[in-house]
């Protein structure tokens, strides 16, 4: 049953805008079907939950075309029919084209246990009718090809960074003589090898919630770029062995420097100052020569994660006891620097007395002479000293000019 004819105008314009609608469509199903993502999901071979839903999104794609190949050849139909003359009878059969059950779908028998007697075994739509299912069935292709596509886009790259790095650290890491890095790298490769597995044949696996699951993919590449770096540190080191092993060498020769500049200060303190005042001598640095001895063999068998870990200990300790001898060197030195800044401020304020008028005072004079005898006493006792001098110069603040 289909209402009134159209007019001549009314069945042109309704035509020209079904030619349109239908070539939009056409250009969508195309750009579907030559897509990325339906081309993978095509030809792949599928598992898990991406095989589940491309099966039955697949059966919607097929049936989609169906549909569109009924529709576009009752608009074709319209079109030819337009092109031609139209009496009466024309536009009547026009306008059951355009607005009629004309999409005829060989759907094909039900299952007879649920077929009714009348089934005809094909299904009659209107082009509105028909344009509606095949929008819906679109919208529900696309759904399942975009989510692949985002999946395939997102992890895709990280997983060709990390194989890169992996490519090109695993053939040297072999030379390296580290199992435990030796070791990362395989379980990386193994983590690579299943992540792309899944990529490949269940990627909506990793389709969470609409979004792309991307956890897995970025605890890989931050283990490799935890292995990377070690490899890349022991290539360094291999690199620049010899020049570390004598970098170190250098450190040990600078120790024992160190540690005589800091003996013959003390010495030198210890001929003026008395030991209390004084920081303990110097002690005889830890004997390295067997371990700076071991450090060639270590280079020469490869063994690059021990020479590594012994060059590493070798400069902190030599660092620390370098440190200490320096500042033992300054305490020596500091405290021949306090003798005479004492013997400069007794002389000072010795002076401030004359010119108080105070030189015959026999008291402050007693003073005086008690702390110059303890600072020109060798060894000095320089506690005792300092104390003569703050008494002799508070003596000197209290005295009144004359």
């Amino acid at each position: 049953m289909t209402g009134a004819a159209m007019s001549k105008e009314q069945a042109a314009a309704a035509v020209k805008a079904a030619v349109a609608e239908r070539d939009a469509i056409q250009a969508n199903l195309l750009e579907l079907d030559s897509s990325f993502g339906k081309q993978l999901l095509a030809g792949a071979e599928l598992t898990g939950e991406t095989r589940r839903r491309w099966d039955a999104t697949a059966a919607t794609l097929a049936t989609l075309w169906q549909v569109y190949e009924a529709y576009s050849a009752v608009v074709d139909q319209a079109a030819e029919a337009a092109a031609r003359h139209l009496g009466p009878r024309e536009l009547a059969a026009l306008s059951a084209l355009l607005t009629g059950r004309s999409v005829q779908l060989a759907s094909g028998p039900a299952p007879l246990a649920g077929r009714d007697l009348a089934d005809p075994g094909h299904e009659d739509l209107t082009l509105a009718t028909a344009v509606a299912r095949m929008r819906g069935s679109f919208s529900a292709v696309t759904e399942v090809v975009a989510a692949a596509e985002h999946v395939w886009t997102e992890v895709a790259g990280r997983l060709d960074t990390a194989g890169a790095e992996l490519a090109r650290v695993t053939p040297l890491a072999a030379t390296l003589g580290d199992e435990a890095l030796a070791g990362n790298l395989a379980s990386a490769q193994d983590k690579l090898a299943r992540m792309r597995d899944t990529l490949n044949s269940d990627p909506l696996a990793l389709w969470q919630g609409g979004t792309v699951d991307t956890s897995g993919a970025d605890r890989l590449q931050e283990r490799v770029a935890a292995a990377v770096a070690r490899a890349d540190e022991l290539i360094r080191l291999r690199d620049e062995a010899r020049q570390r092993v004598g970098e170190v060498q250098t450190a040990a020769t600078a120790v024992r420097a160190a540690r005589d500049d800091a003996v013959a200060a003390w010495q030198r303190a210890a001929e003026k100052i008395a030991a209390a005042a004084l920081p303990p001598p110097p002690a005889e640095p830890a004997d390295l020569s067997v371990r700076l001895a071991g450090l060639g063999p270590l280079m020469d068998g490869g063994r690059w994660p021990r020479l590594a870990s012994e060059l590493d200990l070798l400069d902190r300790e030599l660092a620390a006891a370098t440190s200490r001898f320096k500042e033992a060197e300054r305490a020596a030195v500091s405290a021949l620097a306090r003798r005479d800044e004492l013997r400069g401020l007794l002389g000072a304020y010795k002076a401030k007395a004359a010119r108080l008028g105070a030189v015959e005072d026999t008291a402050l004079a007693e003073r005086y002479d008690q702390a110059r005898a303890l600072l020109w006493t060798a060894p000095c006792d320089l506690t005792a000293a300092e104390a003569a001098v703050a008494g002799y110069q508070q003596a000197v603040l209290g005295v009144r000019p004359r």
